[in-house]
């Protein structure tokens, strides 16, 4: 990957920033690209923690990327953008005033800035950004492998289809190498300071360590496909190599297990229980809120030979030793 000439001339390494450097899986790709002899520049709203670099010179950026000016000057001279960015409160927040405008405007703006400052500087800038496994709705078949027709149920799916759709728009045109990476069931630890946990396998840890029943809205039987987050960050820093191969369409990611998450929560109260020493907790059955959408019952594998044909990436963290981490940490901050 070569740098671009836009007054980066004192170092020709390529410089990759990351919008929404202190979210979850932001923090974790900061974390492993930090290892690389690049620079990194880590943006997010607030000030990120920045690692301690083996090879990167990391600079930490705070800036609101709802701002125009102030995104186009948190990814100038950029050589790789990977979007990151996701309204607070993540999906469920996806039908509150201002989530779109954060969900697809950051996207819009961002392939703006990008062709606005690219002109002459070689090939197009590689935007990699974080997509969702969901955007296609209800699971027309398993595994998905990514050839599926998207038909998004949830506000916040069609929005990040919109998203999606801006980056290969803007592909297709040259304007910029877009690149997808539709996320699985992400779950594990924080990377950094201050970085929470996040998702249903985080909160029943926490059910679990503080001795509450672990509740589920069905049966047991509903599968997801769940991926340790540093095995996502490295999914990431693989795409980094092969822009080229993977740019103009989105590619899934997942482990193709497709655990039953009665399973899951039996060994999830295995596991802290085996931490802790207390008795493991019950897994139960509980109804299930308004909110909950259709697709929370029905079960998800992915096939992500595609990707893993291009790059080599696969998963390495099974999920004992992924919950066996999270709940470590989570022990470490009580």
């Amino acid at each position: 990957m070569s740098g671009r000439a836009d007054g980066a001339a004192d170092d020709a390494r390529p410089l990759i920033t990351v919008l929404g450097a202190t979210g979850f899986i932001g923090s974790a790709v900061v974390a492993r690209l930090a290892r690389r002899d690049v620079r990194l520049r880590a943006v997010a709203r607030r000030e990120a923690a920045v690692p301690v670099a083996e090879a990167a010179d990391i600079e930490s950026v705070s800036a609101d990327l709802t701002d125009r000016e102030a995104l186009a000057a948190a990814v100038k001279g950029s050589d790789v953008v990977i979007h990151l960015v996701l309204c607070d409160g993540g999906w469920r927040a996806a039908a509150e005033p201002g989530a779109r405008r954060v969900n697809v405007g950051v996207m819009r703006d961002l392939i703006d800035v990008l062709r606005s400052g690219a002109a002459g500087f070689g090939p197009p800038p590689v935007v990699i950004y974080g997509g969702a496994a969901s955007q296609v709705g209800a699971p027309p078949r398993e595994p998905l492998d990514g050839s599926e027709p998207d038909r998004p149920a949830t506000t916040y799916d069609q929005q990040k289809v919109a998203a999606e759709q801006l980056l290969m728009d803007a592909t297709r045109a040259g304007q910029v190498r877009g690149i997808s990476l539709r996320l699985p069931t992400v779950f594990g630890e924080g990377a950094a300071a201050g970085v929470s946990d996040r998702g249903v396998i985080s909160t029943m840890v926490r059910k679990a360590r503080a001795g509450e029943p672990i509740t589920m809205w069905h049966d047991g039987t509903v599968r997801r496909d769940l991926v340790h987050v540093a095995d996502i960050a490295t999914a990431f820093e693989a795409a980094l190599d092969h822009p080229d191969d993977l740019a103009g369409r989105h590619w899934l990611l997942g482990a193709g297990r497709g655990d039953s998450l009665g399973a899951v929560f039996t060994c999830l109260a295995q596991c802290v229980a085996d931490h802790t020493g207390a008795p493991p907790v019950p897994v139960i059955c509980a109804e299930p809120p308004e909110h909950a959408p259709a697709t929370d019952f029905q079960s998800v594998t992915i096939d992500s030979s595609p990707f893993r044909s291009v790059t080599g990436w696969r998963p390495r963290i099974s999920l004992r030793e992924g919950l066996d981490r999270l709940v470590a940490a989570q022990k470490g901050r009580s």
